[in-house]
């Protein structure tokens, strides 16, 4: 008959666990907190970066308008181009070769042209086509000048909008993809409707992975509208721009620009987290 031995400890009565040792973990913090201290310092004292300067134009009133203008360019382009990428994410994924292949095709196109091209084409569109026509193949029409057609305005919200449609649509398509298809198999043996499937089982879970892309996307939209001073629209950089031209602060007013394009991204941060969490309620963790 065997006998069982008691299980062994840790370690034997008396001795003392002691925990690993990093010497090297705190010579790098300390060194960080030195680089920090430093840099810190630089932004203090050194005087080109002309701190009065920025504090006094952060909040001036063409500045401020400015922004506006920057935030209706975010936004329209962002329910635009998502717009548009709703159906061309659909066509993607669609049975219907003819439907894939101009969606394919469009996404291609614009993901591959830069975007600065595609604003600059879309203003100077009356170079291209002096007359548009719109009628009955065949027959009756109706033409007119497109001379002054599309203003610059017009022209970068265009721009942006069909620029982001084709990233959108790739957001959508691979959120939709991620889904699995046990899911849809599920919906469809408790004898849900297609769009009561699509609605309650599908986009609740495919809005899990579209949404940080989403919001990168939209962030990157954010700070694309600085390109549009091509155009000479009032934006938040083509202003700070004509300021600094002015005046010849070029940093204190780049820092103005740089200060804002932050502040908006953290608030897109924020709400990006709050509506995470709700698309995440009941998902394990």
């Amino acid at each position: 008959m065997s006998v069982l031995s008691p299980p062994r400890t840790a370690g034997r009565a008396g001795e003392q666990v002691v925990p690993a040792r990093h010497p090297w973990r705190w010579a790098g913090t300390a060194l960080v907190l030195v680089l920090l201290a430093q840099f810190g310092h630089g932004l203090a004292t050194n005087p080109g970066w002309d701190w009065p300067t920025f504090a006094g134009y952060l909040f001036e009133k063409s500045v401020m308008q400015a922004l506006g203008v920057t935030l209706l360019l975010t936004v329209a382009g962002a329910a635009l181009g998502f717009l548009g990428g709703i159906p061309l994410a659909a066509m993607r994924l669609s049975g219907n070769p003819v439907l894939s292949a101009v969606s394919w095709t469009y996404i291609w196109v614009f993901r591959s042209v830069p975007l600065i091209v595609q604003l600059l084409f879309w203003a100077n569109l009356g170079y291209l086509y002096q007359t548009l026509q719109i009628g009955i193949p065949f027959g009756p029409g109706w033409s007119f000048s497109t001379t002054g057609l599309i203003s610059s305005f017009g022209a970068a919200l265009l721009g942006l909008a069909l620029h982001e449609a084709a990233f959108a649509a790739e957001i959508i398509r691979s959120g939709l993809l991620s889904v699995d298809q046990g899911q849809h198999e599920a919906a469809a043996a408790l004898g849900l409707p297609r769009r009561r499937q699509f609605v309650r089982i599908v986009l609740p879970q495919a809005m899990r992975a579209i949404l940080p892309n989403a919001a990168n996307l939209l962030v990157n939209l954010l700070k694309s509208t600085s390109i549009v001073y091509v155009l000479a629209i009032g934006e938040l950089f083509y202003q700070v721009h004509v300021i600094y031209g002015r005046n010849g602060r070029v940093v204190p007013l780049l820092m103005v620009a740089t200060v804002w394009y932050m502040v908006l991204t953290a608030l897109l941060s924020v709400l990006q987290y709050y509506v995470e969490r709700h698309f995440a309620r009941g998902a394990v963790r």
